[in-house]
């Protein structure tokens, strides 16, 4: 009953504003950059939409995987088994005990990646010699671009930081385990990093992945109501969602208004890369958290 409500006001907004929607009025593009909807992943649960930004350029067998099983539809119905407070939230296993998989073949480790120019980073934070910042919305660690002079393939070594809003595939103790469940950082967890593949971040709806039960196992666990590629959605149907661009002018001074305020204190997982939607009222980014996908 409740999901053909959701359906009905769903079809029933569309109808009013699709329109609009369909194309959203741009921001600065020198501000602000659009997602790519053929790397942009929806989790719909009861809480809200919960949108990802893949990063096939940092791990491309894994966000393979998750875009072939979503296509798939995988995913759908399947429950955050594992949700730790000051964690993770942890899906993707059929048989909702954290010993499922996929019929896919398990994936290789791709727990570093080799960043050349096309990929630019933005320091955030110099410290014992390690460099921290962001390519995108990702934060990463790396060695300087000064390196890519001296190597063989002209590129750096990088990897990517278990911060809030991460995604990372999960696995069993061998390292190339990797098949179907994932997990979604609710806190920084610096201990994971390079023993882990990251392939994403959320973008938009960490208030829907806060609000998921907590439990090993949760009592009532969410399930994922459906997950879906974005670029697999009419435009009408995806969200229009924009992203602060990390090598604009506006980051650069996030970084240092937050640098200043959590003075020692102060880490790349601190920062939340601001988005919008396109549009003047609080209703539109109310409606974006929690339309349901439309079948």
């Amino acid at each position: 009953m409740m999901r053909g409500v959701f359906v009905l006001l769903s079809c029933l907004f569309l109808a009013v504003s699709g329109a609009a929607y369909a194309q959203p009025r741009a921001p600065d593009p020198t501000k602000w950059r659009a997602l790519d909807p053929e790397n942009t992943l929806y989790i719909d649960t009861r809480g809200g939409r919960i949108v990802i930004e893949m990063y096939p350029e940092v791990a491309p067998q894994h966000v393979q995987q998750v875009t072939t099983l979503a296509r798939a539809r995988f995913y759908d119905g399947l429950t955050f088994h594992r949700v730790i407070d000051g964690f993770m939230a942890q899906g993707g296993d059929p048989l909702g005990t954290g010993e499922g998989a996929s019929q896919l073949p398990d994936l290789q480790s791709e727990f570093l990646f080799r960043r050349g120019l096309e990929m630019p980073f933005v320091e955030a934070t110099f410290r014992g010699g390690a460099r921290q910042g962001f390519y995108k919305a990702l934060p990463i660690e790396t060695q300087p671009d000064e390196q890519m002079a001296v190597t063989r393939d002209g590129r750096a070594s990088a990897w990517a930081l278990h911060c809030p809003g991460i995604l990372s595939m999960a696995r069993a103790d061998a390292p190339n385990s990797a098949n179907s469940q994932f997990f979604i950082m609710r806190a920084p967890y610096p201990s994971l990093d390079k023993r882990y593949t990251i392939w994403g971040r959320v973008v938009w709806g960490m208030d829907a992945v806060m609000a998921l039960a907590i439990g090993d196992p949760p009592a009532q666990p969410d399930r994922m109501l459906q997950v879906r590629v974005a670029s697999d959605l009419p435009p009408e149907e995806r969200a229009p969602i924009f992203v602060l661009r990390s090598d604009s002018t506006d980051f650069r001074q996030l970084i240092e208004r937050m640098r200043r305020e959590r003075g020692a204190d102060f880490s790349v997982c601190d920062v939340q890369i601001p988005a919008r939607v396109p549009g003047d009222s609080e209703r539109e980014r109310r409606w974006w958290s929690i339309i349901p996908l439309i079948n």
